[in-house]
């Protein structure tokens, strides 16, 4: 076990953040106290991780080898977040705001083809249906797997069993009009003609280009795909909720030049204060 006090990093605003799909809440209860404890799950990288908060206290279910190899990355814990916050201009009001209520989201770095299929499934949806969707797709088309307790989990199927899926499958899936697109990305990538291993290592504008050539990625689900997988934190992704947001916000613009190498995160205090309507 792996215990980490940071101000700046709640599982529970990550979790509900609309960046990663398959960490999943399993229990929530009020200690004596009056603070809320939170037990989460988040199958990634071929492995199983328990994940447990309390206050500021978060509690990972893995080795400290396990965790300088795998999760201080995948939270991006080396990142200060509160210098980030820090440097958002006090004259914007809205972006203190945003980024005050959601003070504890981190940029994850997340798998590049898990990314790749969940935002394309993201199209026209929303995150309870983007779950269940995500859900189904790895129950049918997942390898299964057990954790230490011997429970069941499934890992992200594999770019060769989603392009051997039928339409009909999929659909099965609740994936709709994005079950050809899953079929066709996957079946593009098995033959070689986006290579994931030089994606992850181009910079942001050739990784952006050569992931719109999938089948279903557009602008902004290749900026998304950028942000969450390669970490690329100068990706901004424009979806309906900060289209809104930049047009009453920011009808001059929206501030990139002063932001320059990090809006996309500052894009998800955004998105979630928008998201979440300025709730607790």
């Amino acid at each position: 076990m792996v215990e980490i006090e940071n101000a700046f990093f709640s599982v529970q605003q990550i979790c509900d953040s609309g960046q990663c799909f398959r960490l999943e809440l399993l229990e929530e209860r009020e200690e004596a106290d009056g603070k809320i404890h939170r037990r989460y799950g988040l199958p990634a990288f071929g492995k199983y991780l328990e994940i447990r908060q309390c206050g500021q206290t978060v509690s990972l279910s893995c080795s400290l080898e396990e965790f300088d190899a795998v999760w201080k990355g995948y939270f991006d814990l080396e990142e200060d977040y509160g210098k980030l916050i820090a440097s958002i201009d006090p004259e914007d009001t809205y972006l203190c705001r945003a980024a005050a209520f959601g003070s504890g989201i981190r940029i994850l770095r997340q798998e590049l083809w898990e990314m790749i299929i969940s935002f394309i499934i993201s199209q026209q949806n929303h995150i309870g249906r983007i779950r269940k969707c995500i859900r189904l797709l790895c129950e049918r088309y997942g390898v299964q797997c057990q954790k230490e307790n011997g429970e069941i989990y499934y890992a992200f199927p594999s770019p060769e069993s989603l392009a051997e899926a039928g339409d009909e499958d999929l659909y099965a899936c609740n994936l709709g009009y994005r079950s050809r697109y899953v079929r066709e990305t996957a079946a593009s990538i098995c033959r070689g003609e986006v290579d994931l291993a030089a994606v992850s290592a181009m910079d942001y504008e050739d990784a952006l280009q050569e992931l719109q050539k999938l089948r279903g990625v557009g602008i902004k689900v290749a900026n998304c795909i950028c942000l969450f997988a390669l970490h690329s934190t100068e990706a901004f992704p424009v979806d309906t909720h900060i289209n809104k947001v930049l047009r009453e916000q920011y009808p001059e613009g929206f501030p990139f030049e002063r932001y320059a190498g990090y809006a996309g995160s500052l894009q998800q205090y955004i998105f979630y204060y928008d998201l979440m309507g300025g709730r607790v």
